[in-house]
């Protein structure tokens, strides 16, 4: 094939075939014009536009005239190599795909490319079905990114709801509930099932409410036995029981202006019950031991992950005070009723813990993200939050792959997984992998305190640290307890 130089951003286009969405845009850098010329071919029939750059200098010009959905990039370019310009590519576009293109796939090569923040690595001569495979799955996961994040600045300036994510059709009803209720004195029932962010509702209908500047209090309502929870609630004179030494204020007098958040409210007394109604009715109760009234001004937020209807029904919930609760209804759909939002939840996870451990950005690989679209999510958006926690804490790279997943999420082992991510490594490479992972595991349980890991693993501790080096795992330790 000739020799022939394309001008610095030629681009040609076609219509859009086998899927690929209109409009995206591919930039090749790379010094062969043989190879540039086959990649052209290649992309513009799949209905790409693609642009060329011969070098680095040329391509990091292209990059600052033109917005693109992916980096094709070479290795062994004049001047500056491929390793020196994708961290500057990362810096400049921290959130665009690159793919490296070479003829010298070494490991250490793939390792410091993937290090850097590579998306992927593909050998010359290239599959054209792999490398197309790998071009759409970048692509796509990159357009749900950008979208992703434009989404979440729509919502903050329409709502303004911290921590709290979702464009379904049935998370934009709870939000414009939400701001529509929160204004008001009303007392609102949260329904939902474990899991599904029934605080997080709770304080934003209390930050968006005139009493935002006053206190807001959470109580698991069943997390403790009765008489604690009315002290607690309702605070007790000195002398009001064996241990009551000295007299305390409950909740609702420390919440008095504010808002009291009433979780597993199902799970009460139907003694403490009956108090909660008359604070509700009067704006007053008594201590525990007292004869003084005291009048508060308190809104309850109440939630349950039970039907409380049918608790009345079984007479374990008192249907007056069910009444007084049921002002107004907030019902969270679980995460599996409303998918669309899973890919959003996982992006503001991803930010969240890889800034709070100190970590560059991570995103999940494709079949990654399959993976968890294709999950029931039994744990709702907190099962989602922990998985993502783990995989980011337990991550070397900026690609979290679907080996980081709990394996009841992927529905394989850690095996069949490196065997599917690898199908051509050695045993030793998979026994290597499998001991890595395990060392990497435990030493995340333990908060990177390795002598406490090698305790666990019933080895001395010379030898985990042996391993450790061997095996180049990162120690870091958590940022949350």
């Amino acid at each position: 094939m000739p020799e022939v130089e394309l001008p610095l951003n030629e681009s040609i286009s076609a219509p859009a075939t086998n899927g690929v969405p209109s409009g995206v845009s591919i930039l090749v850098i790379d010094d062969e014009a043989a190879i540039r010329e086959s990649l052209e071919v290649l992309l513009t029939l799949e209905g790409y536009t693609v642009t060329m750059a011969v070098d680095g200098e040329k391509g990091l010009k292209t990059l600052e005239q033109e917005n693109f959905d992916l980096v094709l990039l070479d290795l062994a370019l004049p001047g500056q190599s491929g390793l020196e310009l994708l961290p500057q590519i990362r810096e400049s576009q921290p959130e665009l795909p690159v793919i490296m293109i070479t003829a010298y796939g070494t490991v250490d090569n793939v390792v410091e490319a993937i290090r850097a923040g590579a998306e992927n690595f593909v050998q010359k001569p290239w599959d054209n079905e792999k490398l197309l495979a790998d071009i759409r799955s970048a692509v796509a996961r990159h357009r749900a990114e950008e979208e992703n994040l434009q989404l979440k600045r729509t919502l903050k300036q329409r709502y303004n709801f911290a921590n709290i994510v979702g464009k379904s059709e049935s998370m934009l009803k709870v939000f414009d509930l939400v701001a529509q209720v929160a204004p008001s004195r009303s007392t609102v029932l949260i329904q939902g099932e474990s899991g599904t962010g029934k605080e997080l509702i709770a304080k934003a209908i209390h930050a968006h409410s005139p009493r935002k500047d006053k206190p807001f209090l959470p109580i698991n309502t069943g997390a403790m036995p009765s008489e604690l929870l009315e002290s607690t609630l309702f605070g007790h004179v000195k002398g009001a029981f064996t241990s009551a030494i000295a007299s305390k204020k409950g909740l609702f007098e420390v919440a008095n202006g504010g808002t009291l958040f009433l979780d597993e409210i199902a799970t009460m007394g139907m003694d403490t019950q009956a108090k909660i109604l008359r604070v509700l009715q009067d704006r007053r109760f008594i201590h525990l031991g007292g004869i003084q009234e005291v009048q508060v001004d308190v809104r309850i937020i109440a939630a349950t992950n039970v039907d409380l209807r049918q608790a009345v029904r079984d007479g374990k919930f008192r249907e007056d005070l069910f009444y007084r609760l049921n002002v107004i209804t907030v019902d969270l759909p679980p995460l599996r009723a409303r998918r669309e939002d899973i890919p959003l939840l996982t992006q503001h996870f991803l930010e969240f813990y890889a800034d709070e451990n100190g970590m560059a950005p991570r995103k999940l690989s494709a079949d990654a993200l399959r993976a968890l679209m294709d999950y029931e999510w039994p744990g709702n958006v907190r099962e989602l939050e922990n998985s993502i926690e783990r995989g980011v804490v337990l991550s070397s790279g900026p690609v979290i792959g679907s080996e980081l997943l709990p394996g009841h999420i992927t529905g394989r082992s850690f095996q069949d997984a490196l065997l599917e991510h690898n199908p051509n490594a050695s045993l030793f490479d998979i026994l290597e992998d499998i001991e890595r992972r395990i060392i990497v595991e435990k030493l995340e349980r333990c908060n990177g305190n390795q002598t406490e890991a090698a305790e666990q693993f019933h080895i001395p501790l010379s030898t985990l640290n042996q391993k450790i080096k061997r095996l180049s795992i990162e120690i870091r330790k958590k940022g949350r307890e």
